[in-house]
């Protein structure tokens, strides 16, 4: 403290430190959220480096598509591309590409979202997380800086996350669209990924949430009253509230104890199912219970299309073409006035079926197609740009995935359960064991579900 502060009265010296913290925290405030990278940001070149390197690494695998079956040179394929003033390294490209087609992207479209002539954006949030987080200009992707041991691990699960994401297309565990290091001389290497936005379009959410399924260190401060900038909130600002889905409530619940289930297997912990919800619109209310959106959900969500590890039609939504949705069987009841649409029930978590009037006309999966279809778990997709990580409810559209799959259990982190043990007896923390934090996030998902 200077001589001038430590001459000044206390009461004066406490109004001079209050000034201060608040300058403080509303500077903070001010970094949160999401910043254009024009050309007087430090990130600029970066980023430019990284459109420019990922627009070539897209375009190798149009010139080069991927064959029909994937095989283990594709996972292990590395492929450096030199620009001028950097090199851009793009790992299992032939595996990527393959997942976007099976998301019903196309490369030229993902080409066109990572390469656009906007600015990226650079994501500034209230997490403790060291990576930088940039985002495309039309909000769809993520591009996040991650540490070599995090992508070795990814790279070293890719198989069996494909896997994963075959046998539950509806997973809500986050889309992982590339990998890829670049060089620049003189400067250490960056590792990042790409992966899908789960908050896309982000237009009218207003409220969002990162949940762990604990309590210790789970609360955030909200923006000030009128304030645009963006904060997640955590586990303690949601209580007193529900997700509120009605019939694909229990779709939610087994959905997350499937995905965590699978988080346990690869030994990983500390992960957070994002929320997000957004009011909906009178007609988006009415939509979602007519006949013939019913029946373009049924035919997204049940045609088998291809999958991860097989190239061919989309097997989750994106175009999906009329005559190729062959398990929506269609019957005509000339006897009912009212229309019935079978979406596959109920006691697995799917949807129960739902009367609608003004027509005549029943709808169902075949028995093969539909024991499958409970199987995988899969729901009644909205007819959506994002649809594999949104949720319509009655009245709110809730945006879910699951992130940051990466920590794993070992020494350190079994150290720092013990200290956390000892330094919060009896609360609950982040740090426990795979099967203790699966168990606690299903948990919190079921009380918070209705």
């Amino acid at each position: 403290m200077s001589q001038t502060e430590t001459e000044m009265p206390a009461n004066r010296r406490s109004r001079t430190m209050k000034r201060r913290l608040w300058g403080g925290l509303r500077q903070q405030w001010k970094l949160l959220g999401l910043f254009e990278i024009d050309q007087q940001h430090e990130f600029y070149s970066l980023t430019q480096m990284m459109k420019e390197g990922l627009s070539a690494a897209v375009q190798n695998t149009i010139d080069n598509p991927p064959s029909d079956e994937l095989s283990e040179d594709d996972f292990k394929m590395e492929v450096t591309q030199v620009h001028e003033g950097f090199q851009m390294q793009t790992f299992s490209g032939p595996v990527f590409s393959s997942l976007r087609h099976s998301l019903g992207m196309t490369e030229k479209e993902y080409q066109h979202s990572l390469a656009s002539e906007g600015c990226y954006l650079q994501f500034i949030s209230n997490s403790k997380s060291k990576a930088d987080f940039f985002i495309t200009n039309d909000k769809r992707f993520f591009i996040k800086t991650q540490n070599k041991r995090e992508v070795k691990f990814l790279l070293s699960n890719l198989k069996i996350y494909l896997e994963h994401l075959e046998s539950y297309p509806h997973s809500l565990l986050v889309k992982f669209l590339g990998v890829h290091k670049i060089k620049i001389p003189h400067q250490k290497k960056k590792y990042f990924i790409v992966m899908q936005s789960v908050f896309y379009p982000d237009d009218r959410i207003n409220a969002r949430y990162d949940i762990k399924g604990c309590q210790v260190s789970r609360w955030t401060s909200p923006a000030p009253e009128g304030s645009h900038v963006i904060v997640v909130l955590k586990d303690m600002n949601f209580e007193g509230q529900y997700i509120t889905l009605d019939d694909q409530g229990a779709w939610l619940v087994r959905q997350v104890e499937i995905d965590t289930a699978f988080l346990q297997t690869i030994n990983v912990l500390d992960y957070s199912l994002l929320l997000a919800h957004q009011p909906l619109h009178n007609d988006e209310r009415d939509q979602s219970h007519n006949l013939a959106t019913l029946i373009m959900r049924t035919k997204n969500s049940v045609n088998p299309g291809s999958s991860p590890s097989h190239t061919g039609l989309p097997c989750v939504p994106g175009a999906v073409l009329e005559e190729d949705s062959a398990l929506l069987v269609s019957e005509m009841d000339r006897g009912s006035d009212s229309v019935r649409v079978t979406e596959t029930h109920s006691g697995d978590g799917l949807i129960p079926p739902q009367e609608l009037q003004g027509g005549a006309a029943r709808a169902a999966p075949a028995d093969s197609e539909l024991q499958e279809f409970q199987a995988q778990n899969r729901r009644l997709l909205p007819n959506f740009k994002n649809p594999l990580h949104v949720i319509d409810g009655p009245d709110l559209r809730y945006f879910v995935g699951i992130i940051d799959i990466f920590t794993v259990y070992g020494f350190k982190k079994k150290l720092e359960n013990l200290w956390k043990r000892l330094r919060y007896p009896g609360q609950a923390f982040s740090t426990v064991s795979p099967p203790a934090y699966c168990h606690r996030l299903c948990q919190w998902v079921q009380d918070h579900t209705k």
